[in-house]
């Protein structure tokens, strides 16, 4: 059953077996503006909130033919409703009913009876998050779909960002970065070159060198990429390796000229991550190289002082263990040169 409706405030689904109980929170939500949708224990729960999508559930903790905790659990397991707030609803007041429901996954725990305004008070938060989340979800897949009509005119593989997606990943896992800093490289891979957006297609796919001017307009990707990713609030920390992956060690990179370092750590793992795959990667405008050559110009590039040293060595052991590659010419001229 559903009753009163008002899209603004949001969408309550009330699972209770006691109907006092559960016409009561129907009552308080309905003064306050919600819509309400209610059902009881012979309610499938799962299947209802596929059908109703929900913007908050309150569910009581011992229905009597389903179990509440898997409920739960399956709800936040699930892609589809993973974002969507659960309540539980109960007379108990003790601590292992309240570490099985946090373990369960459950958003909070209210205690019956339930006062109207601590209802509210719990209410409403969790709906504005759940809201903030879904439309940080969707402006996150419109900029992954951004960037994939970016990417994937200007060069022959469309898989190639999942690539250097794959590549960075575990380049962070030899480098024994933490889960956050991996999923950060990932998150770069897809995103760190949507800032080309504004670069006319002519200069994106120029076989020559380029001129001053179609230089200066191709070192602004890493600001417009950084505008187009700020609203990515959950992701504010790829922010920095959209900016900062084409300085050099020595200063002379872009936008800042940051040195050192004063470059961001994940800018500069990143970065090596994408010269490789960019040099081993086949473009409409240039051939592959092989990975032996790949290595040979980040070694050079790092005598000239544009790589951290240590960090290409590390790369190069990397690499070396990933493709069975036998190449100890290189990697002593980095660490004692």
């Amino acid at each position: 059953m559903t009753r009163h409706l008002n899209d603004n405030k949001g969408k309550i689904l009330v699972i209770d077996d006691n109907a006092f109980s559960r016409l009561n929170l129907v009552d308080i939500l309905n003064f306050e503006g919600y819509e309400v949708i209610e059902g009881d224990q012979h309610t499938e729960v799962i299947s209802f909130v596929g059908e109703h999508n929900p913007d908050l559930i309150l569910l009581e903790l011992t229905l009597a033919k389903q179990n509440p905790l898997e409920i739960c659990q399956k709800l936040k397991n699930s892609e589809m409703t993973t974002l969507i707030p659960v309540i539980f609803m109960t007379v108990r007041r003790d601590r292992e009913c309240r570490v099985q429901s946090l373990e369960a996954g459950a958003d909070d725990l209210l205690i019956k009876p339930i006062d109207r305004l601590e209802l509210i008070s719990r209410v409403k938060p969790l709906i504005q998050q759940k809201r903030l989340n879904q439309n940080l979800d969707e402006t996150e897949e419109v900029l992954f779909r951004l960037a994939g009509i970016v990417e994937n005119p200007r060069q022959d593989t469309p898989s190639s960002v999942g690539k250097l997606a794959v590549l960075a990943q575990e380049f962070g896992k030899y480098l024994q970065l933490n889960s956050k800093q991996i999923q950060s490289l990932i998150y770069a891979a897809y995103l760190h070159d949507i800032g080309t957006v504004v670069v006319p297609e002519s200069i994106m796919l120029k076989k020559g060198e380029l001129t001053e001017s179609e230089r200066e307009i191709v070192n602004q990707h890493v600001l417009v990429g950084g505008k187009i990713c700020q609203p990515l609030q959950n992701r504010l920390d790829i922010l920095p390796i959209i900016r900062h992956h084409h300085e050099r060690w020595d200063g002379s990179g872009y936008p800042d000229g940051l040195a050192g370092s004063d470059i961001p750590w994940l800018a500069q793992v990143f970065q090596i991550a994408d010269i490789y795959h960019a040099l081993t990667t086949e473009r409409p405008y240039k051939q592959a190289f092989s990975s032996k050559q790949a290595l040979e110009i980040l070694v050079e590039e790092t005598i000239k002082g544009w790589r951290n040293a240590k960090l290409v060595d590390q790369f190069i052991t990397f690499i070396c263990q990933t493709e069975d590659l036998v190449f100890p010419e290189i990697s002593p001229q980095l660490t004692h040169g």
